[in-house]
Parts: C-alpha cells; structure tokens; sequence
C-alpha cells in the first residue's frame, strides 16, 4: 500500500483544509469504498424492486444465501491470499516477473477448489433436505465462487498498486447489477428475490474478470514453475495459519450464536441469529473507518521509517542503526496510538449517531442491546489487526499465528459462556478476545524492540545450505601438499 502512503504524502504536504478533507476522502475511497458500493448495490435493489413485500420465506432465504456467501467467501480466501500476495511481492522484488502467472494460476485453482469443497456437500444438503430449486441453489454457488474469485484476484491488484480500478470494477460491475435485477424482475418475470441474487452473482463474476484480466495483463510471460508457488505454501504455513485464524476469530461468535436455542433455521439448512447477526454489522460499520485511518497515517509514516532502517543495516554503521531503529520503533509506537485516539473519537460519534437515528429507521429492541458491546469489541479488533500487521512487517509469523489463536480460541470460548448472559453481554466474549489479542500483539512487540538485533543479525547462514556428501575435513593439509608437490616435479624430470 506503499502507492497511496506516497500520494497521501503529497495531498497532505500542501497543508491546508481542503487538502486534508481531500487526502481523508481519497483514503476513504480507496480502501472500503468498494466494500460500500456493494451495500449501496443491495439497497438500491431493495428500494427499487420492493424487497419489502417479498413473503418472508423467501426473504430470510435470500438474506441468509448472502450472509452465507459473504462469511464463507472470506473465510475460504483467508487462508491463501496471504501467501500468494507474499510470493507476488517476492517475485516483483526479484524482478521474476514471469513467475507471477504461475501463482496467478495455483492461486485461483486453489481457492475455486477449497470453496467448492467446503460449498458443493452443503448445497447439495440445501436441494435435498430444503427443498430448495437447483437453479436458485446453482445461482447462489456460482455467487459464492465468484465473490470468492474476486477476492483472489483483490489480492494481485492490490500489489500492483490498482486502487482507482478496484473501486472503478466494483462501481461499474454493480451499476451493471442494478440494472440486470431490475430487467430480470420486469421483463423477464423473475422473482424479487432470485433477480436480484442472480444479478449478484453475474456483478460478482464480472468483477473477478475485469480483475483478473487486468492483472494478466501485466504479466504476459509464463515460466511454468507451478511447484514454486506450492513450495511456499509449505513454508509459509504459519501465514496461511494466522490470517485463517484471524479471519475465524471476526465470525467464530457468530457462529455460536447461531446454535443457540433463539437461533433462526431457513428451510431446514441455513442456521443464522438475526439480532446478534445485525449487531455485529453495525458494530463493525462504526469502526470501519480504523482501516482507512491505518493505511493513511502508517504508509505515510512507519514506512519511510521502516526503509531508513533497513538501508542502515545493508550500508550503515552501527550507530546509524541504533538511531534507525529506535526512531522506527518510537514512530510505531506513535502510531497506534495516535490510531487508538482518533479512531476512539470517530467511534463515539458514530456509536451516539447510531442509537440516535437506528431506532428511528427501524432497528430497535435487542439489537441495540448488543449492539454496544460489539461495537467495544471491533474498535480493539481493528486495533489488533494493525498490530498484527506490524508483525508481519518484522517477519514474526510464529507471534501472528498466537495471536491468531487467542483471538479466535478466546472468542469462542467467551462467546459460549456469554450466551448465558443477558442480552447486553452477549458481546463480552468477542471484546475479551480482541482485548487479549491486542495486550499479546502489544507485548510481543516489545519483545521484538528487544531482540531486534538477534532477529536481523543472528538468523539466516552465511553459507548455502545444500544436500550432499560430506566434504573431506582438512581445509589445508601441509604434508599432502608437500607431497603432490614432489610428485608433480618427478613427473616432469
């Protein structure tokens, strides 16, 4: 994300209103704008084709086909798209530049098949048991593949620095969305609820395509070391564990709610809780914003002062590094805290504006009872997660996969003991985990800060590990030197 820390850099510089208010909206823009777009897609169709008066069967199987496609979308790419961004990133340093197809290539092929596993016994338990037509089941699976899809392929133009033409896929392929739900509603006579699911489905694939065209069109050549790309699934197993474990702990509550006895169960298949569900949406919308507040104030910060240290150990004396790295360590400090400040004050506002104006257009009784312990648990889970990534930044995947498994272990394990709470804590055992989570990620930093040295300096070898014989011991051997000296002499006379 180094591309808009650079242009934030010089929006930011000129140092007037109008350029801050501009620099935030830009960062704003370009980093959840098309997460927005898509909301914006669902309730346009909503409006539009009266969603409203849609029986309620048909209303709750469609909401959950999308909960579902969302969720598990994200939870089936998670895994991967770490790695794959690694080996993108890696090649694009080395300049192999033909080795970016073949990880193209496994990348798609290994997320189309773990989201087809996990997807295709589940829908075929929705036909036979729900009773649920095959061309609306076959509609919602080629959704799910092709949200799926579009977050793979996210991934690569994300790299190649493509902001403006994610946002312009996302906005183009749903106003395309829009439009295809309202001629399948009346002019093909289609239902309220399958238009727009198919509309989707279409939008959704249309994205991954434009996507992955346009990142194949940088990369033109092909080496074909498809083993390449395995190998560092196997060597990097640590970052497809913590990002999967990190996605987990976002949903795992949800999940146990689900099971609960007040839980909701569609056509004998989808299994959801809608009030707590609801809840944690909203909570997550209120403090969405840390996302884009990171990306503005640590790519314009940390960054440069993370690549000064680095250039000091390649080229710096000591002292130069010493100074390099205290500085790096005092601006990632500043950081997050400076990201705790603003973030608290946005997510107040927002929280007092949602229990004002959210009764209002609807949303009332135990939602907004849970509603406020979510929220607390997301503003610290946003603030975790950029903890995280700072370790990622020093290379500690053996931190970011603990962290990962407290965040997740301890928000299942509260979540199930705090379901036998009243309403207003239901939220408790997601906020313990991104608050323990946070505390680890918060010291293990520290220890990083530490031992800073031994990990830069003392990893690694200086020789080239290979298997082989073992060569003789004697480095230099005085007598045997003598000797073929003779004999070389001998054999000339």
């Amino acid at each position: 994300m180094a591309g808009i820390g650079i242009q934030l850099n010089r929006i930011f510089d000129k140092h007037t209103v109008i350029s801050s208010l501009y620099g935030i909206g830009f960062s704003f823009v370009y980093t959840i704008a098309p997460m927005l777009v898509v909301i914006g897609c669902l309730f346009g169709m909503f409006e539009v084709l009266g969603f409203d008066t849609v029986g309620y069967l048909e209303r709750e199987t469609f909401s959950c086909s999308i909960l579902y496609i969302f969720i598990f979308s994200l939870l089936t790419s998670a895994p991967f798209n770490s790695v794959l961004s690694k080996f993108q990133t890696d090649r694009i340093y080395e300049q192999r530049y033909e080795d970016i197809r073949p990880c193209i290539y496994v990348g798609t092929i290994t997320n189309l098949t773990l989201a087809s596993v996990v997807a295709i016994p589940f829908y075929l338990y929705e036909i036979v048991t729900g009773n649920v037509p095959v061309y609306y089941v076959f509609t919602t699976y080629m959704g799910f593949l092709g949200l799926v899809l579009t977050f793979s392929t996210m991934v690569y133009n994300s790299i190649l620095k493509q902001y403006k033409k994610i946002t312009m896929y996302f906005t183009v392929s749903m106003i395309v969305t829009f439009l295809l739900s309202v001629i399948f509603r009346l002019l093909f006579q289609f239902s309220v609820a399958y238009s727009m699911l198919l509309a989707l489905s279409i939008g959704f694939l249309l994205i991954a395509a434009l996507e992955l065209a346009n990142v194949l069109r940088y990369f033109p050549t092909n080496s074909r070391r498809y083993g390449d790309v395995l190998h560092y699934f196997r060597v990097y197993w640590k970052l497809i564990a913590s990002n999967f474990l990190y996605t987990l702990g976002l949903f795992i509550h949800n999940f146990v709610f689900w099971v609960q006895p007040w839980h909701l169960v569609v056509r004998d298949t989808y299994v959801c809780n809608p009030s707590y569900d609801m809840a944690s949406c909203l909570a997550m919308f209120t403090n969405v914003s840390a996302s884009v507040l990171f990306i503005s104030r640590v790519e314009m910060h940390f960054h440069e002062r993370y690549k000064e240290y680095t250039e000091a150990v390649i080229g710096g004396k000591l002292d130069s590094i010493e100074k390099a790295k205290k500085r790096m360590f005092r601006g990632l400090s500043s950081q997050i805290l400076s990201l705790a400040h603003i973030q608290f004050i946005v997510s107040v506002v927002l929280f007092f504006l949602a229990m004002v104006v959210l009764p209002i257009i609807g949303f009332a009784g135990m939602i907004m009872e849970i509603y406020p312990q979510l929220a607390v648990g997301y503003f610290i889970s946003f603030l975790m997660y950029s903890e995280m990534l700072f370790l990622y930044y020093f290379d500690d995947l053996t931190g970011a996969v603990l962290n990962g498994v407290i965040y997740a272990g301890i928000s299942f394990t509260g979540s199930l003991l705090a379901a036998h709470l009243p309403p207003i804590w239901y939220g408790v055992g997601f906020t313990a985990a991104s608050f323990f989570a946070f505390s680890f990620s918060y010291f293990r930093l520290r220890w990083i800060e530490r031992n800073m040295d031994t990990h830069v300096f003392c990893r690694g070898t200086v020789l080239k590990q290979e298997s082989g014989e073992m060569p003789e011991p004697d480095i230099y051997n005085a007598y045997k030197k003598r000797t073929a000296s003779v004999n070389n002499k001998s054999n000339k006379i």
